[in-house]
């Protein structure tokens, strides 16, 4: 049991990993667009991944049920990629981690519409107690008189990827529960190849650029490993191995943690420095994911992989 309870956290790692994607994300739009450094990503996700479940899950069989949900799956994953880096190039900092806030609350919802997920008073008082914990971080962070900058279609964009995720997050669970958190991203990413690469030439003509005017440096190449190892291959299948042993709802609380994280990279990275909104936000933040992280045991019987 006590494996299984660390499994069922291992969401916090995806959040810790993509607390630094917002960084690397930004830096890499002055180099490469958003929607073609989002296929980039995915891309090298996928390339990742897809040796690993055929060497792990060479003979399994999907039902044409779950082929189909895949692919849906596959359809969200490339939409949400292409909205977020989209989104995230046309915001700024404040914005983004606010709105980023918006996801655990569109998963908890699809769970209990979708899944049919229970809500315990304990895990209604942590999930707001992190709510409150992370927009304390974000209040003593950032300047919210910038929250009217910016531009209306990012704002808009960011939205609808954090309602994107929270559909990957509820729609994978039935396939993660059913075969594995390992393929049930392997084959969502890797069908979602095409589909961002689709958009790249659309991007790069209406911007005016080539291919071969893409920078291939040292830098760029370091960026997109980041992004498609890291926060992608390695945070998605961390993702989705919690929902192998906790509801889509409790590992939605994780997700409160990515701002959080990306504060504290600032700090060890960049010098930045954090006032006492953080340590307080950042108490009632832990207290709150774990709240919602005991508030359900652990799945019995889950799948290992």
């Amino acid at each position: 049991m006590d494996r299984d309870r660390l499994l069922a956290t291992a969401p916090l790692l995806a959040a810790a990993l993509w607390g630094g994607m917002y960084v690397v994300s930004k830096w890499g739009f002055d180099h490469v667009p958003p929607i073609t450094l989002a296929f980039l990503r995915v891309a090298v996700g996928a390339a990742v991944l897809y040796p690993v479940v055929r060497r792990t899950r060479p003979s399994r069989s999907f039902s044409r049920a779950d082929r189909r949900r895949v692919g849906v799956l596959a359809v969200w994953v490339a939409a949400t990629m292409a909205t977020q880096f989209l989104g995230t190039d046309l915001t700024n900092a404040s914005q983004g981690s606010l709105l980023t806030v918006l996801t655990p609350a569109f998963v908890v919802v699809f769970g209990v519409v979708w899944l049919g997920e229970p809500l315990s008073r304990r895990k209604n008082a942590g999930m707001a107690l992190a709510t409150v914990g992370t927009l304390a971080v974000l209040v003593g962070q950032y300047d919210l008189a910038r929250l009217a900058d910016g531009n209306l279609l990012g704002v808009g964009t960011l939205l609808f990827s954090a309602l994107g995720w929270a559909a990957v997050t509820v729609l994978g669970k039935p396939l993660v529960r059913r075969h594995s958190a390992v393929e049930a991203v392997t084959y969502a990413t890797v069908l979602s190849v095409p589909i961002l690469a689709v958009l790249v030439p659309i991007e790069l003509v209406t911007r005016g650029i080539t291919v071969a005017e893409l920078p291939l440096t040292a830098s760029v190449a370091g960026a997109v490993g980041y992004l498609g190892v890291l926060s992608t291959a390695v945070a998605w299948y961390c993702w989705y191995k919690g929902m192998e042993y906790a509801a889509a709802s409790t590992v939605a609380v994780f997700f409160f943690a990515q701002p959080a994280v990306g504060i504290l990279l600032g700090v060890v990275l960049l010098g930045e420095t954090v006032g006492p909104g953080f340590l307080v936000g950042g108490g009632l933040l832990a207290v709150g994911i774990y709240l919602v992280d005991t508030a359900e045991r652990p799945v019995d019987g889950a799948p290992t992989t």
